[in-house]
């Protein structure tokens, strides 16, 4: 399939509105925000007093991350705050959602991926939005995984509301296959289960996604759809990410396997002791996430065959993988911070 790239005005000739954005300090939110900003919109975006991984920044820190935008605090899981301190009474034209758990853990991901976000819808239409864009995921196309569920039931809901929307769902990100760089960079193996083919994908970098995301609110064809989106370039395995990685390094390759089946046995423990111990609850979720995303692609399920198909998943942007990897490798991962779970 052809690249989709960019139709949209170049920044600062678009009709300039008024947008919300929800989940503007995530990984993905600050770059929607300042691209949002940098085409000439009015943004306010919405953020906790303390945000970021592991809620290390602060307003001061928050508001150096997303220049260009006015940003106001509060908690979007309270829906009066995010009406009060938020939206402020006033009108807006669209509302961009960029929220995610952080954990993929079950009551995150409902109160996160799904309340929150519906918080977020619900305070909009009190403000006049005609227009809602959604970051969601690929992967929820085959929900095995609570955040999948709790994702898929927004959509659900967004559909119905009768509200302009686009629903976005790009495959992996670039820093969802950062994680072992600095390891490998250092001398270890790179792991992978099986080998290394069970799963492909087309990453896509922030920036990409980012711009993606904005031509929404312009483009008639990406309004209300639902819009699986990879990075440029043909999908790429494990194992094909971790040789470009060598490659790189001018190293000969060195991997080391693991059998996927050790999931089988972790989780069912896991899912055991969780009845008794509820706090091992979200370690069950997080072994069936760590064995979601070793065995399923991020790319679009077809439904004809049940299978993944390259073909059918669009692809968008410039950035590609081996650029990424050549700098992240020569000025390290800063900003690309994994969060409070990682598979690896």
């Amino acid at each position: 399939m052809p690249d989709n790239q960019s139709r949209h005005s170049a920044p600062g000739t678009e009709t300039p509105k008024r947008i919300f954005v929800v989940g503007a300090t995530g990984y993905i939110g600050k770059f929607v925000t300042r691209e949002l900003a940098a085409r000439g919109h009015k943004v306010v975006s919405f953020a906790r007093p303390r945000s970021g991984v592991n809620a290390t920044a602060t307003e001061e820190e928050t508001r150096r991350q997303l220049d260009g935008s006015e940003v106001r605090f509060g908690d979007v899981g309270n829906p009066e705050s995010i009406v009060r301190d938020g939206i402020c009474g006033e009108r807006f034209d669209a509302v961009v959602s960029c929220l995610t758990s952080r954990t993929g853990g079950v009551e995150d991901s409902w109160a996160i991926d799904y309340q929150a976000t519906r918080n977020a819808l619900d305070a909009g239409l009190g403000a006049g939005i005609s227009q809602f864009i959604l970051l969601s995921a690929i992967c929820v196309q085959k929900p095995m995984l609570e955040f999948q569920r709790a994702k898929l039931q927004f959509e659900r809901e967004l559909i119905a509301s009768g509200v302009t929307y686009s629903i976005v769902r790009p495959t992996a990100f670039f820093k969802s296959i950062a994680g072992q760089v600095e390891k490998v960079k250092n001398g270890s193996p790179y792991l992978m289960f099986g080998d290394g083919t069970l799963t492909a994908c087309k990453p896509i970098s922030e920036a990409d996604l980012a711009r993606f995301m904005a031509d929404c609110l312009e483009d008639a064809d990406k309004k209300n759809r639902i819009l699986p989106i990879g990075g440029p370039g043909r999908a790429i395995t494990a194992k094909e990410q971790g040789e470009m990685l060598f490659e790189l390094l001018g190293r000969e390759p060195k991997f080391r396997r693991a059998p996927i089946q050790m999931f089988d046995i972790i989780i069912p423990i896991l899912a055991t002791l969780s009845k008794l111990f509820p706090n091992l609850k979200d370690k069950a979720e997080f072994a069936r996430i760590g064995k979601y995303y070793c065995s399923e692609s991020m790319l679009v399920l077809n439904p004809e065959t049940g299978r993944y198909d390259e073909e059918m998943t669009p692809s968008y942007g410039t950035d590609t993988l081996r650029n990424f990897y050549a700098r992240v490798l020569k000025e390290g991962l800063a900003g690309q911070e994994l969060g409070a779970h990682a598979v690896f």
